[in-house]
């Protein structure tokens, strides 16, 4: 199969949960062991860092991976899902797969793709462990894909696990109380390896004390050890001192993701340098200090807090969730701008009944679907969002919603673009 074929074939042929949802979960991890078996188990020849979180997990992960890749370490990265380019789930020091490795592993793997059955994402962890191994990584940084503990990636025996944050998300699939997610993300706590919590929140913090206690793991929250004393934006970076238990650690530190909710992620990734450290990895300070300011130029991070355009202001975001969601709000408000438009698209398998309850109703709404079979068509999220107090038009594609919002928007307005990674990745 050429490279687009194999795509097709990925895209079409294997259960995905990006086009169709719930149906595409396997309930164990049994497919990926499979899998990976096949391959001479890959994921066991570098070294690991897990990391999962209902929001932060993709920022975080970027931003480990430029800190380790600019201290001179070999780095995989291995994220979900992608926006533009299927390649961008799967790099090293940066850049993304060959195309070349793509078609020849799934044509090496299509025996054990008929015979296992596996879904999408089963097949693309298994693709990213084999090639990290093959390219003899030094470590790779590798996001959990939705939950944790039946997570593909789940596989893996980590130096570090990270948690960022718990709030509610896919409820429909990982429960609808923060105990029962927290107790899905826990599951990558693995026995004796230390773990990080960015936020220390009851009631997820019992779960996650109670996890690490059952398996001897050493457990820290970032949130209780780290603080940002200051943070201002300084020539398109968002500049901060950084302390602990009111000791000095960084002054002047700069970071060129300037989304507010970045301020919760740097402490999460600021405690996972300092106990990697610990753990005989070689970072100094300088190349902290430089990754951070680089991270979009090192790892191709895209759609936080992400300004595509001025005259008018266009940012778009993929915050999603009801705690995404008052970030980018929040992230709104500080913005200076006359009037505000938003072109938003959602999926239809989440109640998005608190989601819509946080968006402001003084702004000019372009309710749009992005393509794919999950996504909820534009006519019934304007019905919702206009019993929700939210006034505006649908349209067909985000093509046609943002090309509308262009046409009506001032030099001094703003536009904004989200309410799905998928409506970000159309417009990217």
């Amino acid at each position: 199969m050429t490279y687009t074929e194999t795509l097709d074939f990925l895209y079409g042929k294997l259960p995905m949960f990006t086009r169709i949802g719930e149906a595409a979960l396997k309930k164990d991890l049994h497919n990926t062991i499979a899998l990976c078996a096949e391959l001479g188990n890959p994921q066991d020849k570098f070294k690991t860092i897990h990391v999962a979180g209902t929001n932060g997990k993709g920022s975080t992960s970027h931003m480990l991976a430029a800190i380790l890749q600019q201290a001179g370490y070999k780095t995989g990265l291995y994220t979900s899902p992608h926006l533009k380019d299927f390649r961008e789930r799967i790099r090293i020091n940066g850049n993304m797969v060959p195309e070349s490795f793509v078609t020849d592993f799934v044509a090496g793997q299509q025996q054990a793709i008929e015979n296992i059955q596996p879904s999408f994402f089963e097949v693309t962890v298994a693709m990213a462990f084999d090639y990290f191994a093959k390219e003899q990584v030094d470590v790779a940084v590798i996001e959990v894909g939705l939950g944790g503990r039946l997570d593909s990636t789940n596989i893996i025996h980590p130096d570090l696990s990270v948690i960022t944050n718990i709030s509610l998300d896919h409820t429909n699939i990982l429960g609808n109380k923060l105990e029962d997610i927290a107790y899905e993300k826990a599951g990558i706590i693995k026995e004796h390896v230390p773990a990080i919590v960015g936020e220390k929140e009851s009631p997820s913090a019992d779960v996650f004390i109670q996890k690490a206690a059952a398996v001897s793991a050493p457990l820290e929250f970032a949130s209780d050890i780290i603080q940002v004393e200051q943070a201002q934006l300084v020539s398109g970076n968002l500049e901060m001192i950084i302390s602990s238990g009111g000791r000095l650690l960084f002054e002047g530190l700069q970071l060129d993701l300037t989304g507010n909710y970045q301020l919760k992620n740097i402490r999460t990734v600021l405690l996972a340098v300092l106990k990697l450290r610990t753990l005989g990895y070689q970072i100094n300070d300088a190349a902290l200090y430089q990754a951070l300011r680089s991270v979009k130029a090192l790892t191709g991070l895209q759609g936080r807090w992400q300004t595509l355009g001025e005259k008018p202001t266009m940012i778009c975001d993929t915050g999603h969730n009801v705690a995404g969601i008052k970030e980018v709000m929040q992230n709104i408000r500080d913005t200076r701008f006359n009037h505000l438009h938003m072109v938003i698209g959602m999926v239809k398998d989440k109640d998005i009944s608190a989601v819509l309850s946080l968006l402001p109703k003084d702004a000019q709404y372009y309710f749009t679907q992005p393509a794919l079979e999950r996504a909820l068509p534009a006519t019934e999220l304007k019905a919702q969002a206009e019993e929700a107090g939210l006034m505006g038009a649908a349209f067909e594609n985000v093509h046609d919603a943002l090309a509308s919002a262009k046409a009506r928007a001032a030099v001094d307005d703003l536009i904004f673009i989200g309410g799905s990674n998928f409506t970000v990745a159309e417009v990217l």
